[in-house]
């Protein structure tokens, strides 16, 4: 990994987190109008972006930027007005089973249990039997630290507890792009701090599915703990003001000078 640098970021970075040169998801000249009476109001302007094989990539940037907006278009969630998104040269034309969203608002059925939300995910799985179903639900909760709560609904759970319901049931997809939306917002710093490293040694294990996260965050440490590349864009109408390559090396320390230099050169671009 190199040092940061502004621009659309589609040439591959260079280290250990690049490990092919070929891009996972290409996120091409996105520029998404919403109408406002008879006014188009522009939300995103010009964005381009590539991620790559074991890379972790966050998105930041002011509060109304687009980034959440962006990453649901990168889902396949919402169609830009212009420009496209691939995945291993596809274009993505509509959600798919090999990228998948944690929000930022849980999403949980109230109806269902723990299991049954995790496991609903996995429905449209027509090889799995329903017990094998459970198995992988039960699986991705003991992941996030939620075993021994299967049986319990959302309504008697803390909103840290439902936001590691819908981790969980992001994990059980087992896709090959995890998309997450300000996902440790919500925790206490310990059970974030614990996930986080999960959540990244899920990345580097060659044996997950998993190759690529893209994360949105407001949370500057976390960006630096975290991602291999920080994507930073502009006030609305969003566009990439810059395309950092965070060069520490890993485990990372919040306590390092190196670690609190990155911190203020992410800032430097955010104020």
């Amino acid at each position: 990994m190199g040092g940061g640098a502004a621009g659309s970021g589609t040439s591959p970075p260079s280290g250990p987190a690049q490990s092919s040169k070929d891009p996972i998801i290409v996120v091409q000249n996105i520029n998404l109008s919403f109408k406002l009476e008879k006014n188009a109001m522009p939300a995103l302007i010009d964005v381009s972006l590539s991620a790559y094989r074991n890379e972790f990539v966050a998105l930041t940037g002011p509060s109304g930027c687009g980034k959440s907006t962006l990453l649901r278009i990168i889902a396949g969630l919402i169609k830009p007005t212009s420009g496209n998104v691939r995945f291993l040269g596809d274009p993505v034309v509509g959600p798919r089973t090999d990228i998948t969203m944690v929000f930022q608002n849980f999403v949980l059925l109230p109806w269902k249990t723990s299991l049954d939300n995790v496991a609903f995910g996995l429905s449209f799985r027509k090889d799995l039997s329903d017990e094998k179903k459970k198995v992988i639900a039960k699986d991705a909760l003991d992941h996030v630290g939620l075993g021994g709560f299967e049986n319990v609904y959302p309504s008697e759970l803390s909103g840290g507890m439902k936001q590691r319901v819908g981790i969980a049931r992001a994990l059980a997809l087992q896709p090959q792009v995890l998309l997450m939306d300000e996902p440790f917002s919500s925790l206490d710093d310990l059970t974030a701090e614990r996930l986080r490293k999960e959540i990244y040694s899920l990345l580097i294990n060659p044996e997950s599915p998993i190759q690529t996260v893209i994360m949105v965050s407001h949370n500057v440490e976390e960006i630096v703990e975290l991602a291999d590349r920080a994507v930073v864009l502009s006030p609305r109408p969003g566009k990439v003001v810059a395309n950092m390559l965070i060069d520490l090396p890993r485990p990372r320390s919040r306590k390092a000078a190196e670690f609190q230099e990155w911190v203020d050169k992410l800032y430097s671009y955010l104020a």
